[in-house]
């Protein structure tokens, strides 16, 4: 019964939210003011009802409901009660149904919260996006329904996959998903202004904390899906250039120009074109990225298995979303004009030098990843595009960035004198040059530029700080006094760029990682690091629904032992499956990781041991980063008091 009230719930909000796509878009062109009030309202039941139908779904997953076919097909009455849960969105269907949950949570938030917004435009945001959630509805409902009832049920459900079964699942995809999502709000905003034909700094700063609020979720998702995969899937690595992996990366790197970009509408109006493009551009990267994880023209870890009319209907979604935003665009240009100006070197030209690279980052990685299965499926050549590729286009790319990072905050709004700034930087630029003299002599050439350009991260948005509160030129209380008056945004910008150089340092770091493979058996040891590693023991250990063999390691170093490592090889029966669970030790700057491998037939144990400097940095970087985004976002600024529009704006009536 509660399956059957789910799937009225889902068809309930399907109807809502194309009524309040509707009454959204049309009402204020009619000029409707019942229409403009009713919208919110209908944002709030499309949420309720959505919300409804989540609630079921998860509750045929607690109770183990195995007439229900996604329950059947993803879970079992023995997996923990937090995999059953989390296992809901761990599938194509439920994890469209999470999608679609988030984006009418979205709305719910702009209607809650939007009350400084005019009505007008309000209306248009949750039409358009009403529209967008009911395309997405409409998908679940019809072609991807996790309803579906199965008779006669099994007595078991088919499982879990193993590599799933992990805390991760539980906050990996909702973080993502919500930054993925979020980017809807300043997509709709963008779509919204464009019909009513007024882009100016209202239009920014409005934009720009929900850009924000995006950008910190994705940053913490993308983090938090590093993390796992770094400890899950035993590879010892951080970042593989997977397919998957790469369609986060390009809304993150457009998200990031689009956050840059709305300061400078703010500030001098100036780049309105831009800030609207990137906007688009951002939530139809996200939206992508939904079509390649679930199209099947990827081979990824990360992908789910889809039929052909699946993967047709997102596609149509998506090319109605861009095709419909870029023609809107296209139409509205005229009103496109930038207002403000400013000089060559200004801060403003720093944050288009910012955008310029990111963007170009993006093309490289889009490129890269969209080629090889677009070739297969037009020419039927078969090619490889991996991490040498990559790491050869984008590091170059990203080299002017960290250098514009670090000069851009110290410059002037309009006009700047780059002399002056050049002065403030001496310290950051003599220590970051020191560091990559050290690494140098070293023969480390990569490092010695990633720790570089790390270091010089650091230091400048130290330096902005220390330049803000004039520290060590004024009494330190009075330091103290102009730091608590700075404005929260200044901070949170800081901590963010703080956070990127401490994850810059982490990548360097990994470069400088040792990795071996060794087959020992019990009491034989091996060398790696400036550690002795020893297999002590080999044994047998129970799991609530699985079996497995443990490793015993000793790890030594001049002093004697110091740490014992259990990496284990996992036996799932119902899956027929085996998977790794690495063992790693931190004491926060460097990771001592081991894995299982295998039982050879000679007996022993295949084991891979790596030792990892600077690998926590690249995680504690990006929380720090995301850290910095939520505190900005405690600013009043960004929340409340959006600058009047001027009056001789224009109107365009649609």
């Amino acid at each position: 019964m509660i399956p059957e009230l789910g799937h009225f719930a889902l068809a309930c909000a399907v109807a809502l939210a194309f009524a309040q796509g509707v009454v959204g878009i049309f009402g204020p062109g009619l000029r409707d003011p019942r229409a403009m009030t009713a919208t919110p309202l209908l944002a709030c039941s499309h949420f309720a009802a959505i919300g409804a139908a989540f609630l079921a779904l998860v509750w045929a997953g607690v109770v183990s409901d195995f007439t229900v076919e996604n329950i059947a097909d993803f879970s079992s009455a023995a997996v923990p009660l937090l995999y059953r849960i989390s296992g809901v969105w761990g599938n194509h269907d439920g994890s469209i149904l999470l999608w679609c949950l988030i984006l009418s949570l979205c709305g719910l938030a702009v209607a809650l919260f939007g009350g400084e917004l005019p009505a007008s435009l309000r209306a248009r945001v949750l039409g358009v996006m009403g529209l967008i959630s009911g395309g997405f509805l409409l998908f679940t409902l019809t072609v991807s329904d996790p309803f579906v009832r199965l008779w006669p049920p099994p007595l078991d459900g088919a499982g879990m996959n193993p590599i799933l079964q992990d805390p991760g699942l539980a906050f990996h995809p909702p973080v993502l998903y919500t930054g993925y999502v979020g980017f809807s709000v300043a997509f709709a905003f963008a779509i919204a202004a464009l019909i009513e034909g007024k882009v100016d700094a209202a239009f920014g700063r409005w934009v720009r904390p929900w850009a924000l609020v995006s950008w910190c979720f994705l940053t913490s998702g993308i983090a938090l899906g590093s993390w796992w995969s770094y400890y899950t899937l035993g590879w010892g690595g951080y970042w593989f250039w997977d397919p998957v992996e790469n369609a986060s990366l390009l809304p993150w790197l457009t998200g990031t120009a689009l956050l840059h970009c709305a300061i400078v509408v703010e500030k001098r109006e100036a780049l309105k074109a831009w800030t609207v493009l990137l906007a688009i551009a951002t939530f139809s990267l996200s939206l992508t990225g939904t079509f390649l994880v679930r199209s099947g023209i990827l081979n990824s870890v990360h992908s789910f298995a889809a039929a052909p009319d699946q993967g047709l209907f997102i596609l149509a979604l998506l090319g109605l979303t861009i095709g419909g935003s870029l023609l809107l665009f296209a139409i509205r240009a005229p009103v496109l004009a930038a207002a403000g100006i400013y000089a060559p070197i200004s801060r403003e030209s720093a944050l288009v030098l910012n955008n310029v690279f990111l963007c170009a980052i993006a093309a490289v990685v889009f490129t890269g990843t969209l080629y090889p299965p677009f070739a297969n499926l037009l020419f039927g050549i078969q090619l490889s595009v991996g991490a040498p590729f990559f790491n050869q286009t984008v590091l170059p790319l990203a080299a002017p960035i960290i250098i514009a990072m670090g000069v851009g905050p110290l410059l002037a709004w309009k006009r700047a004198d780059f002399y002056p700034v050049v002065q403030r930087l001496y310290l950051a630029g003599g220590v970051a040059g020191v560091v990559f003299l050290v690494m140098v002599a070293d023969r480390h050439i990569v490092a010695a530029l990633g720790l570089a350009g790390g270091v010089w991260v650091l230091m400048s948005a130290c330096t902005d700080l220390a330049q803000r509160v004039q520290l060590f030129r004024i009494p330190l209380a009075h330091s103290a006094a102009r730091f608590v008056a700075l404005p929260r945004a200044a901070i949170g910008a800081a901590l963010g760029h703080f956070g990127f150089g401490i994850t810059v340092l982490g990548i360097a770091g990994m470069t400088l990682a040792v990795q071996s493979v060794v087959v020992l058996q019990p009491g034989q040891s091996a060398r790696l690091g400036g550690y002795v590693w020893t297999l002590t023991d080999m044994h047998d250990a129970p799991g609530p629904n699985y079996t497995q063999r443990v490793a015993d390691i000793t790890v030594a170093n001049s002093s004697g032992v110091f740490l014992h490592l259990s990496p284990s090889r996992r036996f799932f029966a119902a899956q027929g499956t085996t998977t790794n669970d690495a063992a790693i030790h931190t004491n926060g700057f460097q990771d001592l990781y081991s894995v299982f491998a295998d039982e050879p037939a000679g007996g022993g144990a295949e084991l891979r041991l790596n030792v990892q400097p600077m690998a926590p940095e690249i995680w504690l970087g990006g929380l720090i980063m995301a850290l910095g985004g939520f505190f900005s976002l405690s600013d009043r600024r960004l929340r409340v008091g959006a600058p009047a529009r001027r009056k001789e704006t224009v109107a365009v009536t649609p």
